[in-house]
């Protein structure tokens, strides 16, 4: 099971909104790659890298250049955060 923390739901509607003032269809591609690479994180939930001083693990969506922080709790994957590669992970 995928379970979306509220600042990584406010994450994608800021990064959806954004895109879709210039390209809805960019803004959709966007959010169903995130989606998707979600998703691919219950069939390998360690396919995310661990970093000093952030929380859980990072996956690197190199399509989009966002970075999604995830948790693992048994066999659920929590998303904790997506941000674009240039943004700086808030350290707690």
């Amino acid at each position: 099971m995928i379970l979306w923390e509220e600042a990584a739901l406010d994450d994608r509607e800021k990064i959806f909104a954004f895109l879709y003032r210039h390209n809805p269809v960019v803004a959709e591609k966007t959010d169903a790659l995130i989606e998707a690479k979600a998703e691919n994180l219950l069939d390998q939930p360690l396919m995310g890298v661990q970093r000093d001083g952030i929380p859980g693990r990072l996956l690197i969506i190199t399509e989009i250049s966002m970075i999604m922080s995830y948790s693992l709790e048994g066999s659920t994957i929590r998303v904790m955060r997506v941000l674009h590669q240039r943004q700086r992970f808030p350290s707690n």
